[in-house]
């Protein structure tokens, strides 16, 4: 008689420890290259609960927790963490966790926990084997800021300007080369004089005594400063030799 009962009350324990005990599985690796990641956690519960909570952790000791879920038979409720953007829902037999914004310093491994909070007694599952989020880098994209004035007057201006330039480098060479030939000593001309073919050899012979004659009275008028200071004349002014207007002979 007691070994029956023993036997049932054996039967009744297992029977419960195997209804309310939570298994999970996940996806072991999950590449992310554009910031977004979608984070499915299966599990199987057989028991009587009616309370849940899902909560989605980050790293090997689980400390930190990105978001969670919870729900019963009437209402869902969801909240994530400022560190990241989490959105967690529940469909039969899985919990999804959306995560967007990602960036690659958040690459780690990520566990999902999930517990049975009413009726008692409390239930959780094991930890499982978890899923490693990679967040890939995104190329930084700069863009050029696009010019607001249209292209063909920007080449109208370049051109304008290019010509500009060049009309005056060619008249500052044209000046350069002009000032070189005409200030060259071997351009330097002195002038010529033609003489008056009307005129007779007597008559230019005469011309050339009566210039002789000129340059010598020119000489005779202005002297040499005298030794002496003359009273009647400041000290500056030569004095005349009037005797040279005598000498000249036409």
């Amino acid at each position: 008689m007691l070994l029956g009962i023993l036997v049932v009350l054996f039967f009744i324990s297992t029977a419960d420890v195997t209804e309310n005990k939570i298994l999970v599985a996940q996806h072991p690796l999950l590449v992310v290259s554009n910031q977004t990641a979608t984070l499915v956690c299966n599990y199987t519960y057989n028991g009587t609960g009616k309370e849940f909570r899902a909560s989605l952790h980050k790293g090997t000791d689980s400390s930190v927790e990105v978001c969670f879920i919870s729900w019963n038979v009437t209402n869902i409720r969801s909240n994530s963490t400022k560190e990241f953007n989490c959105q967690g829902d529940h469909d039969k037999d899985k919990v999804i966790f959306n995560l967007w914004n990602m960036n690659a310093n958040q690459t780690d491994i990520y566990f999902c926990k999930i517990e049975v909070m009413y009726p008692p007694p409390y239930v959780y599952n094991e930890k499982s084997n978890g899923t490693v989020i990679h967040v890939k880098e995104t190329p930084i994209q700069i863009q050029e800021p696009q010019s607001t004035i249209p292209l063909w007057i920007l080449a109208t201006v370049t051109g304008i300007l290019a010509l500009y330039s060049m009309l005056i480098t060619a008249g500052f060479f044209n000046y350069w080369y002009r000032m070189t030939v005409f200030l060259h000593p071997s351009y330097v001309c002195t002038p010529m004089v033609y003489p008056n073919r009307a005129e007779t050899p007597d008559a230019l012979q005469q011309k050339s005594k009566k210039r002789l004659y000129h340059q010598s009275d020119y000489m005779n008028m202005t002297p040499r400063h005298p030794p002496y200071k003359n009273k009647g004349y400041p000290s500056y002014a030569p004095t005349r030799d009037y005797t040279a207007y005598r000498s000249w002979q036409p």
